[in-house]
């Protein structure tokens, strides 16, 4: 019987779960036996395997993260690991593999497949920074979690005529940030894409008071050069002269947490089919993603150090809706 295993790897995604279901589905009904690799490519070094059947991904889809666990794996990136992983595939007669994470998992998905392993990469990341996917599993239900964190603080900031600034994940890339900001009326967005000075941020927020708002909310992507933890300094040094009170959420990790939504979900199974088919037709070494609405595969030669960047219509968008 044909052999396939899938992991998950590199930050935990709303909607991994799904995938991981889908993937042991369809695979058993394509005639493979399916292994689970446990804590991803760390997991794979180590020979960390388990046995998937459909009945053990019953119950699953509803739930956050990843059941098989998920690492950040260095060891991954070197030639001893590599051969090491490699060689733990061969000893169990295993030919293909399924890797369900972002840009740094589908990058060792892409050494692995230059070493003649039968590799196909799932697109999955609350980032969504990765390039081969307009959207990538996670990030409709991570904005849907920070969202609903700052209309609540909204509700504060409002009754006490307060500035709020409001951290979200994403590393460099302000996707998160952006489409947060926009649908929560934020006054203030601020993305690494488009770097601004404390002052530029503080003079928006006087505006805003200035057009008879009675308090603002302002929303930073963590890998902005100036982030909530700067951005906080900076106010704080400089409160007597800026003239307002300001307070600090960092929403952090609770934005990975949440169950996926129908559209993660559904994006999970139909990425997670469409590895399964590439698989089936011999089309290895690529990553399924979404884009414009269809499934495509696109080499991970084209993938691998790449990321995807914020489209720069948004922040315009967001300044105008901001007025």
């Amino acid at each position: 019987m044909k052999r396939l295993a899938v992991l998950t790897s590199g930050g935990d995604a709303p909607g991994m779960n799904s995938a991981i279901r889908a993937i042991v589905r369809l695979g058993v009904a394509s005639g493979f036996e399916v292994f689970g690799v446990r804590h991803g490519y760390t997991g794979l070094i180590a020979g960390d395997f388990v046995s998937l059947g459909s009945r053990h991904v019953g119950g699953v889809m509803e739930r956050g993260g990843t059941f098989l666990g998920t690492t950040r794996c260095l060891d991954l990136m070197t030639e001893a690991g590599q051969e090491q992983a490699l060689g733990r595939l061969r000893d169990r007669g295993i030919h293909d593999l399924v890797v369900i994470g972002g840009g740094g998992s589908q990058s060792g998905s892409h050494a692995l497949s230059c070493r003649g392993l039968s590799v196909v990469g799932v697109a999955s990341t609350i980032d969504n920074d990765i390039v081969g996917s307009d959207l990538t599993i996670g990030a409709t239900t991570a904005i849907d979690v920070a969202l609903e964190s700052v209309d609540r603080l909204r509700v504060t900031a409002a009754s006490h005529r307060r500035v709020f600034l409001v951290e979200v994940m994403g590393r460099d890339c302000g996707y998160l940030a952006a489409n947060v900001g926009i649908a929560s009326g934020a006054e203030v967005i601020v993305v690494p894409e488009s770097p601004v000075e404390p002052e530029s941020i503080a003079m928006d927020i006087h505006a805003a008071y200035e057009r008879g708002k009675s308090h603002a909310i302002t929303v930073v992507a963590e890998g902005a050069r100036y982030n909530a933890e700067a951005l906080a300094d900076y106010f704080r040094r400089h409160q007597a002269r800026l003239g307002f009170d300001l307070r600090v959420c960092k929403l952090g990790h609770v934005q990975r947490g949440g169950a996926p939504g129908v559209v993660d979900r559904m994006l999970a199974i139909r990425l997670s089919a469409a590895a399964i088919a590439q698989i089936d037709a011999g089309h290895t070494g690529v990553l399924v993603g979404s884009v414009e609405g269809k499934i495509v595969a696109t080499p991970l030669a084209e993938v691998a150090g790449r990321k995807k960047r914020l489209d720069p219509e948004l922040l315009k968008l967001a300044r105008v809706l901001a007025q």
